[in-house]
């Protein structure tokens, strides 16, 4: 009985002690909230670095001058001295051609030659005679004329007639003579430059090197009959062909939206896959025309190539620099707004406060964009969600660690030029 009693005591008491517990949580004070602080904010600094907008273009060597070399002369080939792949210089004797019948017309010529001179030699001698001969005949018509005129009646009339005609046929003796010897002499030159033309087709058998080059293909072996290169017929084959390669033509279609870029000395970085190595180039020349089925603008680079290296048709990827600016300030892209068709920037001050400021931009990139007004390094930019802030609003800043330089590929992935250059963005 006891128990039961202790029992029922026991519960009312813990039920007292609940309710009472109950009682005093309802009237305890309730705790105070603590207020908010200001919104946080990603926030970039404005920073100086470069920014260069960059093509990449697909192109293919081609030797800087390709030329089929084809004999003056026809003949049989009696010695020819290279084979493909033979490099060669300019002036260096890459076939000599048998031609007998030239040799017959550069004797005849020789002959004709030596016929002109004796000819001369010949008129020279008549000349002479002629010029004596009327030196004497001229004098006896004087010392007529003088007695005649001094004594009257003592020379005959018609001696005196017969020594004047004697007189005018001798002079027109000496003309005649002068004559023959200018012709003579006319004679000789125009032996003289036949003999010249001939010789001249007799050395075109020395067939030579017009330019430094490499040997691409030889069409014709020892004894072979050779056609000379003026004639009709254009089926003709040439002895060799030779490719100036020691500078290599690199030929780039470039898109007419970034033909404006285009200027001549250029610097162009070269990467050719196929031997792993990276050149340095420059814009020589272009078409200022386009293609009316592509819209590109054929654009040529030249490649310096001393070792051969470059061989005619390899691929190649030319890095072509479009805009640059050195030493300006930048920022990320993000923290750039369009409002309409002006620009802004959600600044930072010395307190952490916003204040909405109009920017100008100049060269955009991939990441990053180019400053030029509105901005100064140094100063702090919201990076995003830049609606959600208004002029003067206080914010918690943090900030994120951004690249002030960068290489902006406009096509394609950036080539890596040995690491001269890196994908996306270069930093400091």
């Amino acid at each position: 009985m006891q128990k039961r009693v202790w029992f029922i005591v026991s519960a009312t008491a813990v039920v007292i002690v609940a309710i009472l517990l109950v009682l005093h949580a309802r009237h305890q004070t309730p705790p105070v909230e603590a207020a908010p602080g200001p919104p946080a904010a990603q926030v970039a600094l404005v920073k100086r670095g470069n920014i260069d907008q960059v093509l990449t273009l697909a192109g293919q060597f081609q030797p800087y001058q390709e030329i089929d070399i084809h004999p003056k002369v026809s003949g049989f080939i009696r010695h020819i001295y290279v084979d493909i792949g033979d490099r060669v210089h300019q002036g260096e004797t890459i076939a000599v051609l048998e031609v007998p019948e030239l040799k017959a017309q550069l004797t005849e010529t020789g002959f004709e030659v030596q016929r002109a001179q004796d000819e001369i030699t010949r008129a020279q001698h008549n000349v002479a005679r002629a010029v004596a001969t009327h030196g004497a005949l001229h004098a006896d018509y004087q010392r007529l004329l003088q007695t005649s005129q001094a004594q009257p009646g003592l020379v005959a009339q018609q001696e005196l007639d017969d020594a004047q005609a004697k007189d005018l046929s001798s002079a027109a003796a000496v003309d005649s003579a002068q004559a023959d010897l200018a012709a003579a002499q006319k004679g000789l030159q125009a032996a003289k430059a036949d003999n010249q033309r001939v010789s001249a087709l007799e050395n075109y058998t020395n067939v030579v090197a017009p330019l430094d080059g490499v040997i691409v293909w030889r069409y014709a072996d020892t004894g072979a009959l050779i056609q000379g290169g003026t004639t009709s017929n254009s089926q003709a084959l040439p002895i060799v062909r030779l490719a100036q390669s020691g500078v290599m033509r690199l030929r780039l279609p470039v898109p007419e939206q970034y033909v404006q870029y285009v200027h001549l000395g250029d610097k162009v970085q070269v990467h050719v896959s196929a031997i792993n190595r990276s050149f340095a180039g420059s814009v020589v020349r272009f078409t200022r025309q386009l293609n009316f089925e592509t819209r590109t603008m054929e654009t040529e680079i030249d490649v310096p190539n001393p070792s051969l290296a470059i061989d005619s048709g390899m691929y190649a990827e030319a890095l072509l620099q479009l805009a640059h600016a050195d030493n300006v300030p930048t920022m990320p892209l993000g923290g750039i707004v369009l409002n309409g068709k002006n620009y802004e920037a959600y600044v930072l001050d010395s307190n952490n406060r916003v204040h909405i400021r109009p920017v100008q931009v100049g060269i955009e990139g991939s990441r990053l964009v180019q400053v030029s007004s509105g901005l100064e390094p140094g100063d702090r930019v919201i990076m995003a969600a830049q609606e959600k802030y208004v002029d003067g609003e206080q914010v918690t800043p943090v900030m994120q660690e951004t690249r002030a330089s960068e290489v902006a590929p406009q096509s394609g992935g950036v080539i890596d030029m040995s690491g001269q250059l890196s994908s996306g963005n270069g930093g400091q």
